[in-house]
């Protein structure tokens, strides 16, 4: 097969809030020409890097917001995030552990710090994802996959490298916790210091890695720090890391959802017409209630 290679090494873009409890680096959409379309089905990324949140009695966090037309996905590296939506579903997800919310045809959505990481103080780290929904899919009703890190599959690597999490797809023939509207393949690969995996997806999906930890070498040339995107070229399928210390790789890649994208704030639809739809039912009460 051929060597998927490196299009672009991408610096972590400045950090903003979002909220008052997200301090988060935009990865998708930002500069770059990395914009929603390059890299469908993901369609955002924002980064929580490391970040100290002292002790507080009022966790922080973000408000009541609606959703409609793809699916949230949060990824916990550190600290603990309590969530509430207008489907009755509600829970904390912790370090390890990953929340795959479909908002659909529209839901109601709150997150905050969990109260005892509030109070207590700590580092702060998370990941999350929108992926789009095909158009055929984008007013299904809303559900919500609640995934243990106990539940996810986990592949060791050879010669001692490491392990892959399969939190969605396919790595190597094991498959991954979620389930998806397309085909998305989504790991956590966790490698031991010279640690090397190897990755295989067809020429066209579009395909990315974020360093979470540590600093890695992609295809034995391109090395990579902390906190850095790599977006891969749409030509050629098989790639390979390797870590330089221990470090923790996030890797994504998914068929291209080759539909128009009308995207205003939190809704992600395909014609400015459905945009204007969201936000009518939206206003006129048809996401549900919930309470601030």
């Amino acid at each position: 097969m051929k060597t998927k290679n490196v299009e672009l090494v991408i610096s972590p873009p400045m950090p903003h809030m979002v909220g008052d409890g997200f301090r988060v680096h935009n990865f998708i959409p930002s500069g770059y020409h990395l914009d929603m379309e390059r890299m469908t089905p993901f369609i955002m990324l924002d980064y929580n890097s490391p970040h100290y949140f002292p002790p507080t009695t009022t966790p922080r966090g973000v408000g009541v917001h609606p959703h409609r037309g793809f699916e949230t996905v949060t990824i916990a590296y550190k600290g603990q995030v309590a969530h509430h939506d207008s489907a009755g579903n509600s829970g904390v997800i912790k370090e390890g552990d990953v929340q795959w919310m479909t908002a659909a045809s529209g839901i109601l959505h709150k997150e905050y710090h969990e109260a005892e990481f509030s109070q207590e103080g700590g580092e702060f780290q998370m990941v999350q994802l929108w992926v789009n929904l095909p158009a055929k899919y984008k007013m299904t009703t809303p559900k919500y996959q609640g995934i243990l890190n106990s539940d996810i599959s986990k592949v060791e690597l050879p010669d001692n490298g490491g392990l892959v999490e399969v939190i969605a797809g396919t790595y190597n023939g094991t498959k991954g916790a979620a389930q998806t509207f397309s085909p998305v393949h989504l790991y956590n690969v966790k490698l031991n210091s010279n640690g090397m995996a190897t990755f295989s997806f067809p020429g066209n999906y579009n395909t990315g890695l974020l360093v979470i930890e540590g600093s890695i070498v992609v295809n034995g040339s391109s090395q990579v720090p902390t906190n850095h995107f790599v977006l891969f070229e749409n030509d050629g399928e098989t790639f390979e890391i390797k870590a330089l210390e221990n470090a923790v790789v996030l890797v994504l890649s998914g068929e291209p959802i080759e539909e128009p994208i009308a995207a205003h704030g939190p809704f992600v639809m395909n014609t400015r017409e459905e945009l204007i739809s969201a936000f009518n039912d939206f206003n006129t009460g048809k996401f549900g209630y919930l309470e601030d």
